[in-house]
């Protein structure tokens, strides 16, 4: 079962969360691609980034949260196909396919990569960035809460995003036979308001284990995960600073 976004706590940073997809997509040499597809694409909003640099195209906005993909149906100037990314198939080799922040909810997604490169065509673009801060603790902390009751029994097999290091990409859409573009960049985001690393991980990483819960443990859990979100992450006097590593890869077929 699709697991239930809220786009307006995802966009509560839109502007942090849209720098990795401009510094990936800026990457992607196509001049005049017939098809671009954004897989995960979320409520749209950078996917019309991509309508906007090839307004000839054909520009697809694929999601598998109907909340998602409600939202995105109101922007103008592109498709929306409502899909799970790991069972999507283009009618057509694409020429441009975007995943921008959503393989790290894949198990196992490296081998996910030879169907997508194998979906593009000739000369085509695979643009993919994912968080590689899964051992900080933003996410460490809400992973030690979760395993201790009474949380566990609820979050007991709730989904977890992981991901690879660039090198791993590299070798990966190599062996493939793509020309590779890999590398990683750690952002300073400067957060501001009350709890703003918990507000952060709400709309992302902490979402799963948060709709896991029943409504009073999840009240409980979210006051002593931002109690030690707080301690991990002062406020400095300028504001909260969350280190956030993410990883790159841009793929040309052969």
């Amino acid at each position: 079962m699709a697991m239930r976004w809220d786009p307006d706590t995802y966009l509560a940073y839109a502007d942090e969360r849209a720098r990795p997809f401009l510094e990936l997509t800026v990457r992607i040499r196509a001049e005049a691609p017939r098809t671009v597809v954004d897989l995960g694409a979320g409520p749209g909003t950078l996917t019309a980034l991509l309508h906007e640099r090839w307004p000839e195209a054909t520009v697809t906005a694929v999601d598998s949260s109907a909340e998602m993909v409600g939202r995105a149906r109101a922007i103008e100037g592109i498709a929306v196909q409502h899909a799970d990314l790991r069972r999507w198939r283009p009618d057509a080799p694409v020429d441009v396919i975007v995943a921008n922040a959503s393989l790290q909810w894949v198990p196992d997604h490296l081998a996910l990569l030879p169907r997508l490169v194998d979906h593009l065509a000739p000369r085509g673009w695979l643009a993919l960035q994912v968080p590689g801060n899964f051992e900080e603790p933003s996410h460490t902390l809400r992973r030690e809460l979760a395993a201790q009751e009474p949380f566990a029994a609820h979050t007991a097999g709730v989904d977890h995003p992981a991901s690879h290091d660039p090198a791993d990409y590299l070798r990966a859409l190599q062996e493939l036979g793509c020309e590779v573009d890999a590398w990683e960049t750690t952002y300073l985001h400067v957060l501001h308001g009350e709890d703003p690393v918990l507000e952060w991980v709400k709309g992302t990483g902490a979402r799963p284990t948060l709709l896991a819960l029943p409504e009073d443990l999840r009240a409980r859990f979210e006051a002593e995960l931002g109690a030690r979100l707080r301690e991990a992450y002062p406020e400095t006097g300028a504001g909260v600073v969350l280190p956030f590593r993410r990883v790159f890869a841009v793929a040309r077929r052969p």
